[in-house]
């Protein structure tokens, strides 16, 4: 998923970008890293401030444009967030914002594309719906063509659950649904594809054990089966799809936490590994990522452990091309967390190392020419400022 430019060094860096939250002391919401695939370290090149509460970003298959949600308050004067496009060049990664369109709903926070790429969906979370953009010829986002609201009964917590809370959504892999973790429904809705309008027709639901909050998810490399993340009480559930069908089977729970655990935790972001034999999830107040085994027969996780994230609060993550290293985005400590994986499968280097204080999300001292001089496991980079690091997408 990383796309590998020339660089300086004896090896080629690799680049992604980094979504925050934003405010007037630090208004950067989109910046522009690059990861050395060999030690781990990682350096800011770039910021942008044209998209305040750039809350979670997405890229086209061909690496040439980044959308991008703002989960502001207003846009142009009205009520509600906004999605963005913007030009990718093809030598350094830098951005070129090309346009932005309102998505007519509150605090849009997931973004995401259909297989062919012709069409863009947002999650807009406190509306709790929707919405559908076309794609134009130049990767511009066309004015909106639908917004779907979600509805239907509540789930049990009434502080989390008082509406319909569309979290996010995710095309199938054969592009003829999508599905959308509805957090204040316990529900996932499964909608079918319109193959030349992309428009969205209901088509069928999986029910998630009540207040459990569905957030994000991810289908196994043979479409066999989606594992859902709930965020209320901290478990992956896993669900057999037939992806022909588009139905969705639940039937197995297993909690992100270890034994005894009793603080507060909420869970945030989900993954596969490249190879499809690990399943990786983020929890929020034990600060870890959970790591599970894939039983590739039967598609059900078992528990290989949990690697703290050296950070508070890690949000959303990603693993390098390879799965070398697990990126985590810690949105209240303001840091992006590098863990180095051990040839183990699914383990992770315990040791770490925290280098590279900065005065702000856009100045990032990193040591001696530009590099951390430390060991690759647990590599911290500190970005000062209220800014929240949200959301990952390799280039």
């Amino acid at each position: 998923m990383i796309e590998e430019y020339e660089g300086n060094e004896e090896h080629n860096w690799q680049y992604f970008y980094v979504g925050s939250y934003t405010d007037e002391q630090h208004p950067d919401g989109i910046g522009l890293y690059k990861l050395d695939p060999v030690s781990g370290s990682i350096k800011q090149i770039a910021s942008y401030s044209d998209l305040p509460h750039a809350s979670f970003l997405a890229l086209n298959e061909k690496r040439t444009i980044l959308y991008a949600v703002s989960e502001a308050e207003t846009f142009q004067g009205e009520l509600g967030g906004s999605a963005a496009a913007y030009q990718i060049e093809p030598e350094t990664g830098k951005l070129s914002k090309l346009n932005e369109q309102p998505t007519h709903g509150s605090a849009p926070c997931y973004i995401s594309l259909e297989e062919i790429g012709n069409h863009v969906y947002v999650a807009n979370y406190s509306s709790g719906s929707v919405t559908v953009f076309p794609i134009e010829g130049d990767g511009r986002l066309g004015q909106h063509t639908q917004l779907v609201q979600h509805e239907g009964e509540l789930g049990p917590q009434t502080d989390r659950q008082e509406a319909p809370h569309a979290h996010s959504i995710v095309p199938s892999p054969n592009n003829r649904f999508v599905i959308s973790a509805d957090l204040g429904l316990d529900r996932l809705l499964v909608s079918a594809i319109d193959a030349e309008s992309g428009l969205l027709h209901p088509h069928s639901e999986a029910a998630m054990k009540p207040g459990a909050g569905p957030r994000h998810l991810a289908y196994s490399a043979d479409s066999r089966y989606v594992y859902a993340i709930n965020e209320l009480d901290s478990t992956v559930t896993v669900l057999h799809f037939e992806a022909d069908a588009g139905v969705l089977t639940a039937f197995q729970s297993i909690s992100t936490l270890p034994e005894g655990f009793s603080g507060e935790n909420t869970c945030a972001d989900i993954h596969l590994s490249g190879d499809g034999r690990h399943v990786y999830a983020s929890n929020r107040g034990h600060d870890s990522i959970a790591v599970y085994a894939v039983d590739r027969a039967s598609g059900t996780l078992s528990v290989v452990g949990w690697q703290a994230t050296l950070g508070r609060t890690p949000r959303n993550f990603a693993l390098s091309p390879q799965g070398e290293f697990l990126l985590a985005a810690n949105q209240d400590s303001n840091s992006i967390t590098v863990s180095a994986w051990m040839r183990k499968p699914g383990c992770c280097k315990k040791r770490g190392n925290r280098r590279g204080i900065a005065t702000g999300l856009h100045q990032v001292s990193l040591g001696k020419k530009g590099r951390l001089q430390a060991c690759v496991s647990g590599l911290e980079l500190f970005v000062y400022g209220r800014a929240c690091l949200t959301a990952l997408a390799h280039v």
